[in-house]
């Protein structure tokens, strides 16, 4: 698992603040992209816990896709596919 912190913008789009006087743009907003890479048995539980933690009902909760991995391999020990996970 990884924790991005990144930034972007979807549907929000972007807003103007204030700072000291001076209006400015803000274009992109602060976002997190979580990386998973779990056993295919797994899939569906993972989708459902980070529906559940992250879900608000609001715009910005964001997206998950899910995609195949073709191989993994664990560089230390040498092993490969679910094991490496």
């Amino acid at each position: 698992m990884t924790l991005t912190e990144a930034k972007g913008f979807g549907r929000q789009k972007r807003h103007t603040e204030l700072y000291r006087g001076a209006e400015y743009v803000i274009d992109f907003l602060p976002k997190s992209k979580l990386e998973v890479a779990v056993a295919d048995k797994l899939c569906d539980h993972v989708i459902e816990a980070i529906c559940k933690a992250a879900g608000t009902g609001q715009i910005g909760d964001g997206k998950i896709f899910v995609t195949d991995l073709e191989q993994s391999i664990r560089i230390r020990t040498g092993k490969s596919g679910n094991d490496a996970l």
